[in-house]
């Protein structure tokens, strides 16, 4: 089927590019029109922290968990109570309240209690913000204080909270396009080559971001699904059109025309890049097992973009190859130098250095020059072709071919000494104390640990529900109680909801440790757990301890008990599907757990960067647990794109051995095709997530360093050494499947012809009644003969 859809998309390729033109603009005009609903709360699972914010919102409307704020911070020699500094951050005060959806709380204001430090020379005011405003929103009202900040000597302000940082949407995306240009040219020599890929997944991303925000009237989608779902769709279409083109390309090469290679790489490689779009999709969407909206939004914005394009390389990438036709293989002087200056400018915007962009109208200015100087139009002889024995990678399997246990045995050793960290893996959220020195939402955090201790940046709240108005007397010395506990420094007077008939309580805890600090946790647990259920016992009082530090507490807890669930079921999916597709027991068993090494590998290097410090000079962060979301983002991406790797290798290898028989030729064969295009795709992502490090944010960067190293482990170790080596072990046995499980085991045909034309059950090579069991070798062959192989020159 997937043959012929490809078949009719090149023959109707006008009709094709219409409709994926009309989807781009007609679904993002809708999109437009209609506009988003994605959402920025930042959802709390069941827990003690949802209770208490259910009923201090209920209590003390307005304090509930969508309430979103930062500080203004300030620090005056002359002291905070200054007539000049006091008359100047009142006016700042009264200005800021000006601004839609902030609301302030001024530390000069009667009622206001405990925001001037004892030393009365730093203070803060509390900014309250409306649950309405989106992150840039929240961005914006900050950089509005920044404009509005007095100017006095001895006085410093700083705007402190998250909320208000400075937000610029990452721009490595651009950086990754630039690179992929100069990849894919360096690579396969062809600027059609390089730029079917590139435009196909732009084409996917397009219109998969347009249906997500469509979706987000239905769902709940994250603000920064988005986002995510065009690192990834960029990533798997480029994959996924790079695969069918490199097959196109040498259908050409072995005499087919132009309609019978598009059909034979789409029976071929198209098989492929569907079956690796569902393994991703299913990757994705395993995130809807956490149980959290906003997580599975964001599993479905992804897995939505992934899926559009995924289907915009079995469709729209026949109807271009129908108008390329030859010119895949022409490449003239003009489109290598105008892709050379495109480039350029891409770098230019990812790395915001504007001179750069003068490569835009360089390239236009070289594609019209092209038609006037002949020298531009001239075309650059093709590169000669190697047959694949002279190849590298075909030397490179052949050499780990016959050293298989030590290839193997370095592979897992480099691989279990960077996942030996993983062990010590603690998940929880930086703190601000983690933002880049020189800025205000560090000096901010710094100032307020100086006045007022490491702990008031995360602040507990006790909200206490009375069974009668009489009940309030016993909550001051519940505060007691809470106040003598080691790990708390401070406990305010108890706040009724209503001093004349009060129905609830609440309580400020400042701890003695920093949010992110384990002692905190310690401090929560212990609380929870001991001091105040028996300092409530018998009193008629139901206290819940609550507050963003708690509630972060409680939603990593939630995270790290559903994480092993969400992995395992995905795992599970992965290799069922690897087995319908591969009619293997031993090669999806393998693909699954070489990937949870190459990924545990990667989550070693974080924790040694993130949490332990190592290098953390030179990435710019400072130790800190990592955050409770990473592990599971990172295995579904991850995941998906290794899984791409391992579909792409594996069905060229499966397609060589049913159409030879030979399992170890088929590996070396294999291993030849794939090499160059797995290589490329994987180099461009490396320097995708790589630019990651150039961002401001230590999430980002976290990001950017796991996604990188796990993608450099599965493109080199896991494929280039654990693949060849573990083939190379068993032999015909890889594609061994009993009879029985053949039998009820429904089929998908990724490899193409060669496979559906195999006798039904049985393999070239196999003996009947045993599936994908080898035959006995005739004696004296040299090809299948054991000893004869053993004997035999590898290299």
């Amino acid at each position: 089927m997937i043959a012929r859809l490809g078949r009719w998309c090149f023959v109707h390729r006008r009709a094709t590019l219409a409709t994926w033109l009309l989807a781009l603009v007609g679904i993002g005009l809708v999109t437009a029109g209609v506009g988003s609903r994605y959402s920025s709360q930042f959802e709390i699972p069941a827990s003690e922290s949802a209770s208490g914010f259910e009923l201090l919102e209920e209590e003390f409307p307005g304090q509930g968990a969508g309430r979103q704020g930062g500080s203004i911070v300030f620090q005056a020699e002359q002291g905070v109570t200054d007539p000049e500094v006091q008359a100047a951050m009142s006016t700042l005060f009264d200005e800021v309240n000006t601004i839609f959806g902030v609301d302030v709380v001024s530390p000069y204001d009667p009622a206001a209690i405990g925001q001037i430090d004892p030393t009365g020379s730093i203070a803060y005011a509390q900014v309250n913000l409306s649950g309405d405003l989106d992150q840039v929103e929240m961005a914006e009202v900050g950089s509005e204080i920044a404009d509005l900040l007095p100017s006095i000597d001895g006085l410093t302000v700083e705007i402190g909270g998250q909320a208000l940082a400075e937000f610029e949407p990452p721009k490595s995306e651009l950086i990754g396009l630039g690179f992929a240009v100069i990849v894919l040219i360096l690579a396969f020599g062809s600027v059609l080559a390089m730029g079917l890929p590139i435009g196909v997944a732009l084409f996917g991303v397009g219109v998969g971001i347009s249906v997500v925000g469509l979706l987000s009237h239905l769902t709940t989608v994250p603000d920064f699904a988005t986002t995510l779902g065009a690192m990834i769709g960029l990533a798997v279409g480029i994959d996924y059109a790079l695969f069918i083109v490199t097959r196109y390309r040498e259908n050409l090469h072995e005499g087919q025309d132009f309609e019978q290679a598009t059909f034979s790489a789409m029976d071929t490689a198209g098989r492929a890049v569907v079956f690796a779009g569902i393994t991703v999709v299913v990757s994705l969407l395993g995130m809807l097992l956490m149980g959290l909206a906003f997580v599975s939004g964001l599993g479905i914005g992804a897995a939505t973009t992934v899926a559009v394009t995924m289907l915009a390389s079995v469709t729209l990438l026949p109807a271009l190859l129908g108008f390329a036709q030859h010119r895949v293989e022409v490449t003239r002087w003009r489109g290598i130098i105008a892709a050379g200056f495109l480039a350029l400018a891409l770098f230019g915007a990812g790395l915001s250095v504007d001179p750069l962009l003068v490569g835009v109208p360089l390239a236009v200015v070289t594609l019209l020059a092209g038609f006037v100087l002949k020298p531009l139009r001239r075309e650059l002889p093709p590169r000669r072709r190697k047959p694949a024995s002279a190849t590298l990678p075909y030397k490179w399997s052949r050499v780990v071919q016959h050293h298989p246990w030590l290839a193997l045995g370095a592979g897992l050793v480099v691989l279990g000494v960077l996942a030996a960290p993983v062990l010590s893996l603690r998940m929880g959220f930086a703190d601000e104390g983690n933002a880049a020195p020189d800025t205000t939402t560090r000096k901010a955090y710094d100032l307020l640990a100086e006045g007022f201790g490491p702990g008031f940046n995360g602040p507990f709240v006790v909200v206490v529900d009375l069974a009668d108005p009489s009940a309030f007397a016993a909550v001051p010395a519940l505060g007691e109680a809470i106040a003598a506990d080691p790990g708390v420094r401070f406990v305010s007077p108890a706040f009724p909801d209503d001093p004349t008939a009060p129905d609830a309580a609440i309580l400020q805890v400042i701890p003695t440790s920093a949010p992110q600090d384990q002692e905190t946790v310690d401090t929560v647990n212990r609380l929870r757990d001991t001091v105040i259920p028996a300092a409530v016992a018998g009193t008629g009082l139901t206290a819940y301890l609550t507050g963003s530090t708690a509630a972060s507490i409680d939603f990593t807890s939630y995270i790290s008990d559903r994480l092993p669930v969400f992995i395992g079921v995905v795992l599970l999916l992965s290799f069922v599907l690897l087995m319908m597709v591969f009619r293997s027991l031993l090669v999806p068993l393998k693909a699954v757990l070489m990937n949870v090494i190459s990924i545990a590998a990667a989550y070693g290097v974080v924790v040694a960067i993130f949490q332990w410090g190592w290098l953390s000079s030179l990435f710019g962060v400072q130790p800190a647990p990592v955050e409770p979301f990473a592990p599971m983002m990172m295995f579904a991406i991850v995941f998906g794109l290794s899984m791409d790797y391992e579909v792409f290798l594996l069905s060229r290898v499966k397609e060589e051995f049913d159409r030879t028989g030979d399992a170890r030729a088929s590996v070396a064969d294999g291993l030849a095709a794939t090499a160059q295009v797995i290589t490329a795709a994987a180099a461009i992502m490396i320097v995708v997530f790589g630019a990651f490090l150039l961002e401001d944010e230590r999430v980002i960067k976290l990001f950017g360093v796991g996604l990188a190293v796990a993608v450099l482990l599965d493109a080199t170790l896991v494929r280039l050494l654990l693949v060849p080596a573990t083939m190379e072990l068993l032999g015909a046995r890889n594609w061994w499947l009993p009879r029985w499980l053949d039998r009820i085991l429904p089929s998908l045909n990724v490899e193409g012809p060669a496979h559906a034309n195999a006798a039904p059950g049985t393999a070239p090579g196999t003996a009947p009644g045993t599936v994908g069991w080898p035959a006995a070798p005739a004696a004296g062959d040299p090809d299948t003969d054991p000893d004869d192989l053993r004997e035999r020159e590898l290299v």
